[in-house]
C-alpha cells in the first residue's frame, strides 16, 4: 500500500499536469474558433466555383483538357494532410490508416504537416515534397501544393493524384477522407453545403455559350479550382486538427481531476485510519 507521503506526491504531480492540459485546452479552443470560422466562410466560394467547374465540364464541347485526361493508373500521387503536432487523439493514426491501403511501390507522396512527413520517412515511403502550414493556411501555401500535383500529372509522371485528410464535421466529429484530385471530377468526400450533387449537376443541358472560346475559359477555371480545393481541405484539416486537440486536451484536464478525486478519498481513508488507530492505542494505554 502507498504511503500517506506518495500519495501526497503523486496528488500534487497530476494538479500540476492538469494545469498544463487546462492551459494547452483554452489555447487550442481559442485557434479552434478561427480555425472553424476560416474554414465555414470559404466553403459559400467552393460552393461556387464547383457548381461552375462541373457545368463547363460537363457541357458536351468538342474540347479536351489535359487535366480532366483519365489515363490507366500506373503510378499515382496521395497529397497527404496530418498535423504538425500531436496531443489531437486519433486524428493523425486514422489518416495513416488510409494511407496505407496504397501501394508504396507504385504511390508517391506530398505531405503536408510535420507528422505527415515524419510517417511517410518512418514507413520508407517514396516523398516527393514537404510543405509547412500555419495555425492560418495561406492560400499561397495551397496554390503550392496544388501547382507541384499539377506538374506531376501533366509531366505524366503521375497519373492519378488523390488528397488523404480529415474534413471538419464539427467539434467532436472529424473524418478522414480519400479524394480525388486528378483527373478533375467530381467532389467525392467534400461537403459543401448547398451544392447540389453530381447527378443533377450531369442531367444539367442548358446550352453554354464560351467567350472567347472554350480551351480559354475552362483552362483558366481548372487551375483556379484546383488551387482553391486544397485550399479548403488545409483549413478543414486545421479545423480539425484544433478541435480534436481541444475535446483531447479537455479530457485528459477531467481525467485528471478523477484522479485527483480518487487519491485525496484515499488519502483521506488512510490517515482516518492512522487517527483512529493512534486513538485506539492511546484509549488502551489509558485502560492498564
Amino acid at each position: 500500500m502507498a504511503s500517506a507521503r506518495d500519495i501526497r506526491r503523486r496528488i500534487r504531480s497530476i494538479g500540476n499536469t492538469a494545469q498544463i492540459t487546462r492551459a494547452m485546452q483554452m489555447v487550442a479552443a481559442s485557434k479552434m474558433r478561427k480555425a472553424q470560422e476560416a474554414a465555414i466562410q470559404v466553403r459559400p466560394f467552393v460552393q461556387l466555383l464547383y457548381r461552375i467547374q462541373r457545368k463547363a465540364t460537363t457541357r458536351p464541347i468538342d474540347f479536351k483538357h489535359p487535366l480532366l485526361e483519365v489515363r490507366a493508373v500506373r503510378k499515382r500521387a496521395v497529397i497527404l494532410v496530418a498535423s504538425d503536432k500531436g496531443l489531437c487523439g486519433a486524428l493523425n493514426s486514422n489518416l495513416f490508416r488510409l494511407v496505407a491501403e496504397y501501394d508504396p511501390q507504385s504511390t508517391v507522396f506530398i505531405t503536408a504537416g510535420r507528422k505527415a512527413a515524419q510517417f511517410v520517412a518512418r514507413t520508407r515511403r517514396q516523398l516527393v515534397a514537404d510543405f509547412p502550414y500555419g495555425d492560418t493556411p495561406r492560400f499561397a501555401e495551397s496554390r503550392a501544393i496544388a501547382a507541384l500535383a499539377r506538374d506531376l500529372f501533366l509531366k505524366r509522371e503521375v497519373d492519378e493524384v488523390r488528397v488523404v485528410a480529415t474534413r471538419f464535421v464539427n467539434t467532436l466529429v472529424q473524418q478522414p477522407l480519400m479524394l480525388e484530385f486528378l483527373p478533375v471530377g467530381d467532389i467525392r468526400g467534400v461537403e459543401v453545403p448547398g451544392a447540389p450533387p453530381p447527378e443533377a449537376l450531369a442531367a444539367d443541358r442548358t446550352e453554354v455559350l464560351f467567350e472567347p472560346n472554350a480551351e480559354d475559359i475552362i483552362g483558366y477555371l481548372l487551375g483556379h479550382y484546383l488551387n482553391i480545393f486544397i485550399h479548403l481541405v488545409l483549413l478543414n484539416a486545421k479545423a480539425s486538427e484544433q478541435s480534436a486537440r481541444m475535446v483531447s486536451m479537455k479530457g485528459a484536464t477531467d481525467n485528471a481531476v478523477e484522479m485527483i478525486g480518487h487519491l485525496t478519498l484515499e488519502y483521506n481513508k488512510l490517515r482516518q485510519g492512522r487517527i483512529t488507530q493512534e486513538l485506539l492505542e492511546i484509549a488502551g494505554g489509558q485502560a492498564e
